[in-house]
């Protein structure tokens, strides 16, 4: 096993690695941005090196100030996380070309995977069903519109070179084609550094279901189904496992066929790329209870904590011991789940607004507890919450022995957290959990747009805040200048005041009287 291990990234995952390392005695190396120098995980690890300004391209995407980290510190391995250059296949080669261990897929795996028209080729190959759509990369907007004839309206627009929803686009007919082509193409190139697109037909109401993998180097594990259809923009937010369509009461049968095809389908796609550690091949159920292989994510998903909380396995722990070569313990090849688990991905941004994301400081941060919680997070009292990364702010999963009872204390824990400083979407998550369709377990990719008018409307103002701030003149009902958390001596208004016009500078929802 490794002596000691950095990890390149931030936040949660940053946390839940280095707590891995800390149980299995590896010495673990954080790297920071200058606005992350008192994160959580910088102080938990038991080494620190900063990487560069606060712009995720010159710190957490900045290989070259990754790889001296690693060789400053005597690092023998890196763990990338999810996101930043976790499935970069070159980072992953400078990485074995360094000396290092990449705790990861090889390079020529992120590169079959990465590459969805490539990838879409290798699993047509190996038997594994996939969405209809092009063969090959579109060459231009009269090349997708020749597609989409042929496979039927409507139809998405996705990126050749990367995935999770980031940069996929719609169309309902040619005249809107043209318009969103170039749009996607734009998003594609920002987003990924490659405008490349291919066309899949769109398949209406569906389920998104995963299935997670562990490539041992003997063979593809699966260790069961999870269910991702809780969306929004194309993001996850609410993940389950199992799902209620492959192990529901009422269909015994019908659910067990179901979820063995996945765990085939799934281990054959591990297969036809040779995948080694950990990963989620992704699929699309339609209405007619077809799968639909869509992509591969080759790397540890945000979601894996439901899937530890079913087996009693540490994924991480998978991942160190199959880059160390290691041979893995039989709970790992043989997976015993039990009961039910299901995650909320808690997020800086406010549903009523797009699901715009928020900045500010984190002044409260209370956690829940009770029977089957568990909360993996990347903030505490104080924490900046800036413009500059993803809005996750932490992940509260539930499990339980069957999905009522894991629901149930899902639902009472959202209840107890309080996260004061910045605005969340708890609110939304507590309305989804109770929502009645959700609870029967109809769910669909759709499920969010279709219950906008519930789900995302604001929340009321108190009145006694309100008219505190009346009396006191203060802007938005918050604490300022007056307050015992003065803009200028907490440094709260400057963390904002630089924030590109997309996300939302939020001063705590509280007002201090003295």
């Amino acid at each position: 096993m490794f002596r000691k291990l950095l990890i390149a990234n931030r936040g949660e995952i940053a946390l839940r690695v280095i707590r891995t390392a800390r149980v299995l005695g590896i010495r673990s190396v954080a790297v920071f941005s200058e606005v992350d120098a008192d994160a959580p995980h910088v102080w938990l690890a038991d080494e620190a090196v900063p990487v560069g300004p606060a712009p995720a391209a010159e710190s957490y995407l900045n290989a070259q100030a990754l790889l001296a980290a690693a060789r400053s510190t005597g690092a023998e391995a890196l763990h990338p996380g999810y996101g930043f250059l976790s499935e970069n296949a070159e980072f992953a080669r400078a990485v074995e070309e360094a000396g290092l261990t990449f705790v990861g897929p090889a390079p020529a795996t992120l590169e079959a995977v990465g590459e969805k028209t490539v990838a879409r080729r290798r699993m047509q190959a190996a038997g594994v069903p996939v969405v209809p759509g092009s063969d090959g990369a579109l060459q231009d907007a009269a090349d997708a519109l020749r597609v989409a004839r042929e496979v039927g309206w409507p139809v998405l627009l996705k990126p050749a070179g990367g995935g999770g929803g980031k940069g996929m686009r719609r169309v309902d007919g040619p005249h809107e084609l043209e318009r969103e082509y170039a749009a996607a193409a734009r998003e594609a190139e920002k987003g990924f550094a490659n405008p490349t697109l291919y066309l899949e037909r769109h398949l209406g109401r569906v389920r998104h279901l995963e299935v997670q993998i562990l490539g041992t180097g003997g063979g593809v594990v699966a260790l069961g189904v999870r269910e991702c259809s809780i969306q929004r923009r194309h993001q996850k937010v609410i993940e389950e496992t199992p799902s209620p369509v492959t192990a529901g009461r009422d269909r015994g049968a019908e659910c067990h066929e179901l979820a063995e095809r996945l765990l085939e389908a799934a281990r054959r796609a591990g297969e036809a790329v040779g995948y080694r550690n950990a990963g989620t091949v992704e699929f699309l159920l339609d209405a007619t209870g077809r799968i639909h292989f869509i992509e591969v994510n080759a790397r540890l998903q945000v979601e894996h904590p439901v899937t530890e909380l079913v087996t009693g396995l540490d994924l991480v722990e998978a991942q160190l011991r199959i880059a160390a070569g290691e041979s893995l313990p039989a709970s790992f090849l043989r997976p015993d789940p039990r009961g039910w688990a299901l995650e909320v991905r808690v997020c800086a941004e406010d549903p009523a607004r797009g699901f715009l994301p928020a900045t500010g400081i984190v002044r409260r941060l209370r956690l829940p507890s009770g029977p089957g919680l568990r909360w993996d997070g990347g903030i505490e009292d104080g924490s900046v919450v800036t413009a500059h990364y993803d809005s996750l702010l932490g992940k509260l999963c539930a499990w339980g022995p069957d999905r009522a009872a894991a629901l149930a204390r899902l639902v009472g824990g959202l209840a107890e957290l309080r996260i004061e400083g910045v605005t969340t979407n708890v609110d939304f998550l507590a309305r989804v959990l109770g929502d009645p369709a959700f609870c029967a377990g109809e769910l669909h990719t759709g499920f969010v747009e279709e219950r906008a008018e519930s789900l995302l409307r604001p929340r009321p103002e108190a009145p006694e805040l309100l008219a505190v701030a009346a009396v006191l003149g203060l802007e938005g009902g918050a604490a300022g200048n007056g307050g015992r958390h003065a803009a200028g001596a907490s440094g709260f208004a400057s963390a904002g005041a630089e924030v590109p016009s997309r996300w939302r500078s939020e001063r705590p929802p509280f007002v201090w009287i003295r």
